[in-house]
């Protein structure tokens, strides 16, 4: 599925929209270009499932937890790892055993920890300043 975002409100509504589709377990791996809207889309996901939280990068911190929706949420941000021997350390298999949504930003840099089932979802700049390409791929999205 493709779509055009013309702002970030339009872009975290995408997330919401879809976050309303996934249950506990779910791997969302982002692709994009820095500040292409990543953040934004995990914003509309977290309030997709209910979580009343300010929700940030967790650039410097590498995960954010939000538990307070119908799911639990953890936001990851993989720009500073350089292997997914990296996010077995943080301990990605108990977040995945939690059965919240992982939000993976730079999902690139872990692909190979990612399961074959994780929605893809790839943001890049549109014609616009402010327009984004979002397709989203995997999981159970038409």
């Amino acid at each position: 599925m493709q779509l055009l975002s013309h702002s970030p409100d339009e872009t975290e509504a995408a997330g919401a929209r879809l976050a309303e589709t996934l249950g506990p377990g779910a791997v969302v791996a982002f692709t994009g270009d820095l500040g292409a809207g990543k953040t934004a889309f995990t914003r509309g996901l977290a309030r997709g499932l209910g979580i009343r939280e300010r929700v940030t990068s967790p650039t410097f911190t590498i995960v954010n937890e939000y538990l307070g929706g119908r799911l639990p949420l953890f936001h990851f941000d993989m720009y500073r790892l350089g292997s997914a021997d990296e996010l077995y350390d943080i301990g990605w298999e108990d977040y995945l055993a939690r059965g919240g949504v992982c939000a993976v930003e730079w999902s690139e840099n872990v692909s190979d920890a990612l399961e074959p089932g994780a929605i893809r979802v790839d943001i890049r700049r549109g014609p616009e300043e402010d327009d984004r390409v979002i397709t989203i791929t995997g999981g159970n999205v038409s």
